[in-house]
């Protein structure tokens, strides 16, 4: 937890940043405007408290553009607790509003003079395409602007000289993810949540009647959830604005569902993007499937327009965390910014912060938009993947997965390999989405797929059986692991496996789980020369809660497992405020890895997390304490401590709660939870589910070419780089050997040497009023927009 000062830190202490980044005289406004999202209150406040900590002032402009025209009581200065008990609010606090005045030139000469009373030079906007594209207009006439409102003797020249130049930093607030330059806006996350909450609840009722449901979900120009969404959730059919289905699709979706209704499917369900069209430009609307359904297969159809209701609720942990780390950058960058400088938007690329051009962004989004409207709809995917590249490798996989088993028979060539899928470690949310990915793309791949139960025990044991297409329905949504699975190593079972795989013929093996998982892999990769079983193609794919696995920045199941911390902090929260002056110290899962300790506390405005990679001592603990008792002065008499499960041997969470109760009496009290193994239960998170399917699908690609290259060779694989972990660094799916990984890994704590969420830290310190020494985002600089190949895979 070390709050002391940083001037040690070896990159640089946080002092000298502040010199080169003082926002001492500046001010910033900060403004939602467009359609709200889930999120955006997490980057109101993270840019509220920077902006202060950095020394500037910050001002809330209410009603977006709207606020900034009529001035007055819309444009008011924030403080730190003005941003308090918002992470958890769904919506914009400082309200949203559409604004026809700021359109023209008389608005907004009216706003500029409202900002220049103020001394506002530096804007933060957050809001979509047009929002973003009204603050650059803004920008760009600032100074003729005051120009004229000199001429007019509204301002003096003295002000026109002092405040000649106006930045702009956007961050972009949209549920649709229709923005391109950025891998995820602010609330898809939180609105794949509602959509997915209801797509499992539709199932159930679906299931009981034999009913086909049509659900209608937002997205008039973008996909992006209509194709996630159907892809979490195994749907049978899916309409998008970017890619229309061809001429005939009525009598090839009809045959789909009856194919599937025939192997014994109960429900059928339909997602359509609310603009779907067909090639002619024309709407597909949801009735109109439904007529379609009635009259060519006479099933009982239902249609569901989820509405508003996507906008609404709490945002997920990924867009709290999300936006908090966009709030603080876009301060630095507004920091930064000179007058040369263009405006900037600040995104996610897989989960580097980058700072982007803001107008070429917004040309690109619009250009996506133009090629559709021409019907030019191979390049809108093109432009559409190339930019927004989690739903470009969305795309190309929702064919094998869900669209189409080929016309219900088994694929022509036959490969007469056999591929093992066994699970091991604990169980993670999100691994039977995995099964499922790997059984279907194998079985498309003209594999025979074999199913292994209960681990690496269940292996020598010899519980393996053949899965097929049907085996793995409804897969996707459930938690746990459906395979069974174990902690046990293969080391001691090494014969057993070895005959089973020769009884079985396994020629490739997918292995998805945690560290043990690893740790097996390793103990057969050694194994191959004794047993030339093993000399097959081998890939692991990580799946933990604790996400500690080397070789890959995220790992199936620890999305589920940190919105399952965040949503108990939230409750927590609000009983701790009910009481008032009370502490809470909350336990969570992990092993030695810090991960959920550290994220979950972003995510839930935790005031401390104590972590194993951060040795805390004593005098920490008391800084902690001071730090509460402090607090507990303000409005805001609640304080909220996580603690990783083995941080510290002998600060254990009983020690912790004692010393706070001890030395917060009188000031406040204390109570303690550990959350224990709720956070491995749960159905998967719409991200575990997405992550899930993609990983393990790339997985079985890459096995299936290993096997080609072997075909009627009879070649036995015994290189290190066939038998690797695939996980996810920086921005790329990367298949990564584990005899090179070893270097990388702690063994005796079962973590990697080297940890992204690291450099975090200190943003969870700062936005929770400690010193703490910051770095800035990779480069500091823009960042060119880069088209990418289709065929690049990038973080979810």
């Amino acid at each position: 937890m070390a709050h002391h000062d940083d001037s040690q830190n070896p990159k640089g202490s946080f002092r000298k940043f502040l010199e080169h980044l003082s926002g001492a005289g500046k001010a910033i406004g900060v403004l939602t405007s467009g359609g709200d999202a889930q999120g955006m209150n997490a980057a109101v406040r993270a840019v509220v408290r920077m902006g202060i900590y950095v020394g500037a002032k910050v001002y809330f402009i209410y009603e977006g553009y709207q606020g900034m025209v009529d001035g007055g009581s819309n444009i008011v200065e924030a403080d730190w607790e003005s941003v308090s008990s918002i992470l958890q609010v769904g919506g914009t606090i400082i309200g949203s509003a559409r604004c026809k005045d700021f359109r023209s030139r008389e608005g907004r000469l009216k706003a500029a003079a409202n900002l220049i009373q103020l001394g506002i030079t530096n804007l933060c906007v957050i809001g979509g395409d047009g929002s973003l594209t009204g603050a650059n207009i803004f920008r760009r006439e600032w100074s003729g602007l005051l120009e004229e409102l000199a001429k007019d003797g509204k301002i003096d020249k003295e002000a026109v000289q002092r405040h000649g130049h106006l930045n702009v930093v956007g961050m972009v607030g949209s549920i649709d993810n229709d923005f391109c330059g950025t891998d995820m806006t602010i609330g898809t996350d939180s609105a794949l949540h509602r959509i997915m909450e209801v797509v499992d609840a539709i199932m159930t009722t679906a299931q009981s009647h034999q009913r086909t449901f049509v659900l209608e979900v937002m997205g008039r120009h973008c996909g992006y959830l209509a194709l996630v969404s159907a892809l979490a959730c195994g749907a049978d059919w899916v309409f998008l604005p970017e890619s229309p289905p061809e001429e005939g699709w009525q009598e090839d979706m009809c045959i789909k569902l009856s194919e599937n209704r025939a192997r014994k499917k109960r429900l059928n369900i339909i997602i359509v993007a609310e603009g779907a069209i067909d090639t002619q430009n024309k709407p597909i609307t949801s009735e109109q499937i439904k007529e379609l359904v009635v009259t060519q297969l006479g099933y009982d159809t239902r249609v569901t327009i989820l509405g508003h209701v996507q906008r609404g609720g709490t945002p997920s942990a990924f867009d709290r965390i999300l936006a908090s780390r966009m709030g603080v950058e876009a301060v630095v960058a507004l920091l930064q910014a000179t007058p040369e400088t263009p405006a900037c938007v600040v995104s996610l690329s897989g989960n580097q912060a980058v700072r982007l051009p803001l107008m070429e962004c917004v040309q690109m989004t619009q250009d996506v938009q133009k090629a559709m409207d021409e019907g030019r709809f191979k390049e809108a995917v093109k432009l559409r993947g190339s930019l927004c590249p989690s739903a470009g490798c969305a795309m190309t996989l929702t064919g094998p997965l869900t669209l189409t088993h080929p016309h219900g028979s088994l694929p022509d060539s036959q490969t007469n390999c056999n591929v093992g899928v066994v699970n091991v470690g604990a169980p993670a949310a999100g691994m039977n989405a995995a099964v499922r990915a790997a059984v279907r793309v194998g079985i498309s791949d003209g594999h025979k797929m074999f199913a292994v139960y209960d681990g690496f025990e269940g292996f020598a044991k010899g519980n393996i059986k053949e899965i097929g297409w049907a085996d793995v329905g409804g897969w996707t949504g459930q938690g746990g692991s459906i395979l069974g699975t174990k902690r046990t190593l293969p080391g001691k079972y090494l014969e057993d496996i070895a005959a089973q795989m020769r009884a079985h013929r396994i020629n490739a093996l997918l292995i998805i789980g945690g560290f043990e998982a690893y740790l097996g892999l390793l103990e057969l990769s050694a194994a191959r020369e004794k047993h030339e079983e093993f000399c097959v193609p081998m890939v692991m794919v990580p799946a933990t809660v604790s996400n500690n696995v080397p070789g890959s920045d995220f790992s199936i199941g620890a999305d589920t497992a940190l919105n399952t911390i965040t949503d108990t902090c939230d409750r927590i929260k609000q009983s701790a405020s009910g009481t008032k002056r009370r502490v809470f110290i909350i336990e969570t899962m992990g092993g030695f890895c810090g991960y959920l300790a550290n994220m979950g506390a972003l995510a839930a405005g935790a005031d401390a997390a104590y972590i194993f990679e951060e040795p805390f001592d004593i005098r920490d603990l008391q800084s902690n304490v001071e730090h509460l008792t402090e607090k507990m002065k303000t409005t805001i008499q609640r304080g909220l401590v996580l603690r990783n499960e083995s941080c510290s041997e002998n600060y254990t969470t009983d020690f912790i709660y004692q010393l706070y109760s001890e030395e917060g009496r009188g000031v406040f009290d204390c109570r303690k939870n550990v959350l224990g193994h709720m956070q491995q239960g749960g159905a998967p998170s719409p991200f575990d589910r997405n992550f899930g399917t993609k990983i393990s699908a790339r997985a079985m690609q890459w096995i299936s070419s290993k096997l080609k290259e072997s075909l009627g060779k009879g070649k036995r694989f015994v290189s290190d780089d066939s038998i690797c972990v695939l996980g996810i660094s920086k921005r790329n799916l990367v298949f990564q050997p584990v005899a090179e990984l070893k270097k990388e890994t702690d063994f005796e704590h079962r973590i990697p040497k080297e940890q992204w969420w690291l450099k975090l830290r200190p943003l969870m310190k700062i936005l929770a009023k400690y010193k703490a020494s910051f770095e800035v985002s990779e480069a500091g600089q823009l960042e060119p927009v880069q088209h990418r190949g289709p065929e690049e895979p990038a973080a979810i």
